[in-house]
């Protein structure tokens, strides 16, 4: 395979996944930081596609290669193995001819439950797994294996429930914090005292940056990013209802066997309705049921011991919640998403009722400046140069 380098004047890298929430934050990070970075989406280079990864890479030669793409935690045999397994160490194979260091994201779905799991810890490799921890911890047993033996440069780097803005598939932690605002979790789906470790994005693109700055000391090795203090369940889930100042969930907690249950007669539903032709699928999130009744924790010793300093040490998903709350009921507003109950949560100005119900009295106050819902920009005029067709903008 032959490679061209493109010119850049600073670090150049591609992001596998780059659209995703954990991708997503570290494309952004890292353009803020200067790197060079392509995040080409599914249809420039699909990784079950071993030529669209051969003609991606024949273009371009990367510093590094990051990859955080997973195929749909839902999906079939087939597109878990091509996706998540053989495309990921397709790239680990390019990032070996290229001598490049090769960051590969994992998750906690590979671990059994427990407190305190150590990066050593893993689910025994079997067909009752799911396809997606399956696929997660066959190409972290491969990539050990290149390592080992034929020389790659790789750091895994495995997430526990990852919470951030910017989710817009409404999944893993957003779906639970959708369904408490949506008033869909009438009761606690869980028991008392089940502890979970989670995963700050805000905090994920300084640990690859760092990682990716000392490769002596991260090569070949595997570290579970989490915040250090596991979070239980329920403390939670109650937190954000208080937050949101409804009544539901009610502090009941429902039995496993009952929440069993239930989600088999939803799935009964959902193949009569496809039968008369009305398509609709479970939240994939429900085939990890089990774990929300089981504590699983995460070691964070070994990153503890490492040179790596935590930028936000004070940043939990308890002091991260308002935000988070503001920001994700704001778009599923906007997208229509949420009920009629908590359309006017979050509007400070109370500017979307006034829009809706007397939207002239709403423009005579805008005209007349009693308000103003509009940006103030600010330019420095010696910096930058107009944009045009032939030049890229320029920043100071």
């Amino acid at each position: 395979m032959a490679y061209c380098a493109p010119s850049s004047a600073g670090p150049f890298g591609i992001i596998v996944g780059g659209s995703g929430l954990v991708g997503g934050s570290i494309v952004y990070h890292f353009k803020k930081w200067g790197y060079d970075i392509l995040a080409p989406n599914s249809k420039k280079m699909s990784l079950a596609n071993p030529d669209d990864i051969a003609s991606y890479f024949n273009k371009y030669r990367p510093d590094f290669i990051i990859n955080t793409a997973i195929a749909a935690i839902d999906a079939n045999p087939k597109l878990a193995f091509d996706v998540n397994y053989v495309g990921s160490i397709n790239l680990a194979k390019v990032a070996m001819a290229l001598k490049i260091p090769y960051i590969f994201f994992s998750s906690a779905a590979v671990l059994p439950p427990g407190l305190n799991l150590r990066e050593e810890d893993h689910l025994p490799l079997s067909a009752d797994i799911t396809n997606y921890a399956k696929s997660k911890l066959m190409s972290e047993m491969t990539l050990r294996h290149l390592g080992e033996n034929e020389g790659l440069d790789y750091t895994t780097i495995r997430l526990a429930i990852v919470y951030g803005k910017h989710d817009h598939k409404i999944q893993g932690f957003h779906r639970m914090l959708f369904a408490i605002a949506d008033q869909s979790m009438p009761v606690l789906l869980t028991r008392p005292r089940v502890y979970h470790s989670y995963s700050n994005t805000r905090k994920i693109p300084h640990f690859v940056r760092h990682v990716l700055s000392n490769r002596e000391e991260f090569s070949g090795q595997t570290f579970h990013f989490a915040d250090p203090n596991p979070v239980e369940l329920a403390q939670l889930i109650l937190t954000i209802r208080s937050y949101l100042e409804l009544k539901s969930p009610r502090e009941v907690y429902l039995p496993l066997p009952m929440a069993r249950f239930g989600a088999t007669c939803i799935q009964h539903l959902i193949r009569f309705l496809a039968k008369i032709g009305i398509k609709t699928r479970m939240p994939p999130e429900l085939m990890f049921l089990e774990n929300f009744y089981q504590s699983q924790t995460l070691s964070c010793e070994k990153l503890q011991r490492s040179s790596f300093q935590d930028p936000f040490p004070e940043e939990t998903v308890f002091t991260r919640l308002p935000d988070l709350i503001q920001y994700y009921l704001t778009r599923w507003e906007q997208l229509n998403l949420m009920t009629s109950k908590t359309q006017d949560f979050f509007d400070p100005q109370k500017l979307s009722e006034e829009f809706l119900r007397n939207p002239a009295q709403l423009l005579e106050a805008i005209h007349e400046r009693k308000l103003s819902p509009f940006m103030e920009p600010r330019f420095n005029p010696s910096c930058g140069v107009r944009k045009s067709a032939a030049t890229r903008s320029h920043h100071c």
